[in-house]
């Protein structure tokens, strides 16, 4: 019997989860902005899966912890290890990361095993596999992952403490140059080189713009409308397609647009639409009077006031006949934003000629995840202005350049190869912005890039930046980014990257740890074509074998993609046989020592007569079961922000989940049905009571669920069904979750009359109303009464209806430590009141109140457990806005507890804790 791992006992997930939310909001030197990657796991959370998977748990070392007191002592100081691992701060403390090297080495006999990722897409665990000092192996069949792999563990690592070669630049600084700071000097100095060079080849498309006193300003950005032609006959106007006519939402400098109809002679319909700039509140948009785009249902036109639909929108996109305006110029003056008025100068610079050369390459076919092919966008270089093309296949072109300087200023090939790697990546990462399906964020006054989902939506307004400023996603600041994300690297060995097939990677020797793509949430390799056809057009001689192909490869890419593999059915048999074939070859060469990790995260969707489930999960099961691994612990992980809503219905998830896996023993026994609910109902209640201790959100649960439980399914060699036949992952999925709802109903007898009442009346009526006499039955049944109820203000009994009132409709008057009688279930609805009114802070304040109660009824976890139980209600009765209220608590509730067990502050002290680590 092998050592039980830190990770298949205990973990210290309160802290890992508040460290991962807290990372999302930290965009600066953070290793993962080096470059555009999708559903990356939080790298605070990856270095801790990482230690806990190959450190003993004290429980698996008698000889030094004989007794559970000695155990738990020892696992607390591991735990005190990894709480201080997590901490952004401490991600470079090469004191901290020694110490955790140190126990890694103690656990695993002086020789640590190899970390291999067989699909490592962004690099978030191999990095942190070397960050840990693990010799690492990270494999993908897409060159953009390649890239960024080699870019975060390869190249830092080789080029570590060595000082820059640009002219000057290592003794223009007196001091030590550790790790791959050097390297990131020499790639801030090349970038400026570079944005220089190409200023002076294309200044003259960027003229400044001349501000009301006559002075000139450089140019931040220019706004930009696309127009099409009334379908209006007896209009014909050019018209403008607008999502929003706001420009500026900045307290007290607001400015939108007000379209305007002028005379025209020189158009056909002998009209145009100018745009006065505004910051008249009495002409400000509205929710009905925004922009002229109404959805999906078309626009409506500023002049005639008529309806274009969507359908004419698009033919006229096919037929080339979408054309843009400009609406305004974006300065900068004494600090502060400036929105100039369109004019002709600033017009004209914009209308040149297309470059004859640009990027090759078309995007996929698929609406799901691209919308502009409908519009008449099909190719990449469609998605970009005349004058962005110009900079951007400029600056790739200047790329191959650099390679001649570094060695000509004394830098081997492969140093000139790694400073025209970042500086391809630092134009890749400028095509994010610079295109016109990126937005104009008028909250902040500056653009947004365009992949702020999984997907390449289609835009109406959008900004042109001008690539040479400062403003953020201009090249100056993509370099800047680029080289501060790995600039604190290089530790460890130096790591292996490859391009190879997951099936064929996962043969490689040493330990899994891997976050495998999710079915079909995610079009890797089609979206990642649009930053391909870049980085080919700039490292195609550098890297010839990694950009061989016009396109991503894309054939044996293991995602399940119906328009790839002849419909759903075909995409779900794909999937599957090559899920089979991973699992089944990392069986085969699997370390029985040490367990395998495995992140995922898919919400179940889909039910049939066999149970609910999704596909993506069910086929990962049967990929990890079928091959003989056994999951032997799982754990839900925070990924997103705290403050995120989720949309029930949707695959959007709060929570990740990590499982760990071994290979299954031979001597595992076989069982039937009855056996194996048995076990469930002996195992389960216990585990999901510590999942919801461990704060994860009610929208997880189900999901989170699943690992304890799979847990028991495959502990076994087969579980017979009555008829004889092996019972399928779907099947025991179904089992779960019926204990799982079993479990939440059981916890109705942990709540007070009050609260125990409400249930019951809210799973029958939700808000709704109900009759008086069934109210009143079920109320006596519980040992309480409508009418303390109806005072109590739970409940409005009036006219033989009664009906629940909702937390929006609450008094403002209510002082939880002046109630004589308070329940679970008013708290919890006061709770959601504040929080969604007031905030995180606030909702604390009142939750410190309610606990501050002399008579000590207010139990904080059981109103927790409450708000789960309500959302598996709200959930399974299609109550959408409820349910969101009840998770929004519960995801928020690590923030809210923390406000609750803090001495009041001052108002001002706290609205720093709030925004704290917002960065």
């Amino acid at each position: 019997m092998h050592k039980r791992k830190l990770i298949e006992v205990a973990l210290p997930l309160e802290a890992i989860n508040r460290e991962s939310v807290r990372e999302n909001y930290i965009y600066k030197r953070n290793p993962s902005s080096i470059h555009k990657w999708w559903a990356q796991r939080p790298l605070a959370a990856t270095r801790a899966v990482l230690f806990s998977q190959l450190v003993d748990d004290p429980s698996s070392r008698p000889d030094l912890y004989p007794t559970e007191a000695a155990q738990r002592v020892e696992r607390e100081r591991l735990h005190g290890i990894i709480e201080r691992l997590v901490v952004w701060e401490n991600a470079t403390d090469e004191n901290l990361l020694h110490e955790a090297h140190i126990e890694i080495l103690k656990s695993t006999d002086d020789s640590p095993p190899i970390i291999f990722d067989p699909f490592s897409g962004g690099g978030t665990i191999p990095l942190e596999a070397q960050r840990l000092g693990l010799r690492a192996r990270a494999s993908d069949l897409n060159p953009v992952a390649v890239l960024i792999n080699k870019a975060l563990i390869e190249l830092p690592a080789t080029f570590r403490d060595q000082p820059p070669i640009f002219p000057d630049a290592a003794t223009s600084e007196i001091r030590t140059w550790r790790g791959a700071e050097g390297l990131a000097s020499d790639v801030r100095s090349y970038g400026h080189w570079m944005m220089t060079e190409a200023y002076t080849r294309l200044n003259h498309l960027y003229p400044d713009a001349v501000l009301d006193d006559g002075s000139q300003a450089r140019p931040l950005a220019w706004l930009w409308a696309r127009t099409i032609i009334c379908s209006n006959p007896a209009c014909g106007v050019e018209m403008p397609l607008l999502r929003s006519r706001w420009l500026s939402k900045k307290r007290g400098r607001e400015v939108h647009v007000v379209p305007q109809v002028s005379p025209d002679q020189l158009h056909p319909s002998g009209k145009r639409i100018v745009f006065k700039l505004s910051s008249d509140p009495s002409t400000a948009p509205t929710k009905e009077s925004d922009g002229t785009m109404s959805g999906r249902s078309g626009a409506t036109c500023v002049a005639c006031q008529g309806h274009t639909p969507i359908n004419y929108i698009r033919s006229e996109g096919r037929a080339g006949n979408i054309g843009y305006t400009l609406l305004s110029t974006v300065v900068e003056h004494n600090r502060q934003r400036i929105y100039l008025p369109a004019d002709e100068l600033q017009t004209a610079a914009a209308l040149i000629d297309r470059p004859e050369v640009t990027v090759d390459g078309a995007m996929a076919d698929n609406p799901r995840w691209f919308s502009p092919p409908v519009y008449g966008l099909t190719e990449f270089s469609d998605l970009f202005t005349a004058r962005q093309l110009v900079a951007l296949t400029t600056l790739s072109d200047l790329v191959a350049d650099v390679r001649t300087r570094v060695t000509h200023n004394g830098g081997s090939e492969l140093y000139s190869k790694a400073i025209s790697t970042y500086l391809a990546m630092a134009v890749s990462k400028m095509a994010d912005y610079s295109n016109s399906l990126a937005v104009w964020y008028p909250q902040e006054d500056r653009p947004k890039n365009l992949f702020a989902a999984q997907a390449i939506p289609m835009v109406w307004d959008f900004p042109e930046q001008n690539p040479f400023t400062k403003i953020g996603g201009s090249f100056h600041a993509c370099v800047r980014i680029v080289s501060e994300a790995f600039e604190a690297l290089g530790r460890g060995p130096v790591a292996e990257v490859m391009q190879a097939s997951a099936v064929d990677a996962a043969g490689m020797s040493g330990v899994m740890a891997t976050d495998p793509p999710y079915y079909d949430n995610v079009g890797y390799s089609d979206l990642s074509d649009f930053f391909y056809v870049w980085l080919r057009r700039s490292l195609r001689d550098t890297y010839p074998e990694l950009f061989s192909t016009m396109l991503v490869p894309k054939a044996d890419e293991l995602v399940a993609n119906p328009v790839r593999h002849d419909g759903k059915e075909g995409a779900k048999a794909f999937f599957e046989d090559g899920f089979r074939r991973v699992f089944a070859r990392a069986h085969a060469n699997a370390d029985p020592s040490i367990p395998t990790s495995v992140w995922y995260a898919f919400k179940q969707s889909e039910s049939d007569a066999r149970g609910e489930a999704s596909t993506g999960w069910e086929t990962l099961l049967e990929g990890m079961i079928r091959s003989g691994w056994e999951i032997t612990s799982t754990w839900p992980v925070r990924s997103e922000r705290g403050e995120r809503r989720i949309s029930i219905g949707t695959n959007a998830l709060a929570s990740s989940i990590v499982l760990t896996l071994r290979p299954r023993q031979s001597s595992a026994e076989t069982i039937d049905r009855r056996g194996l609910i048995a076990a469930l109902e002996a195992e389960l209640p216990d585990a999901l009571r510590k999942l919801q201790q461990g704060q994860v959100a009610p929208v997880d649960l189900p999901q989170a669920a699943i690992g304890p439980g799979m847990a028991v399914f495959s502990r076994y060699a087969a579980v017979l069904e009555p008829d004889g036949s092996k019972m399928a992952v779907r099947s025991a999925l179904s089992r779960i979750n019926e204990i799982l709802d079993q479990v939440l109903n059981e916890q109705e007898g942990d709540f007070d009359p009050t609260s125990r009442f409400a249930i019951a009346w809210y799973r029958q009526y939700g808000y709704g109303v109900g009759k008086f006499g069934d109210a009143d039955n079920i109320a006596r049944a519980r040992n309480t009464s409508l009418a303390a109820m109806d005072r109590e203000e739970i409940l409005t009994s009036r006219a033989g209806n009664v009906q629940l009132i909702k937390p929006g409709e609450l008094s403002w008057d209510y002082e939880v430590l002046n109630d004589s009688h308070t329940s679970n279930w008013e708290v919890l609805h006061h709770l959601i009141k504040v929080l969604e009114r007031n905030g995180i802070a606030a909702a604390g304040e009142f939750l410190l109140d309610a606990l501050s109660r002399p008579d000590g009824v207010v139990d904080a976890d059981l109103v927790k457990e409450l708000a789960h139980l309500l959302f598996r209600i709200a959930e399974a009765n299609g109550w959408t806005k409820d349910a969101l209220s009840f998770n929004s608590l519960v995801t928020s509730w690590p923030e809210i507890l923390e406000v609750a067990h803090t001495p009041r502050k001052t108002t001002a002290a706290q609205g720093a804790f709030d925004f704290e680590d917002d960065e």
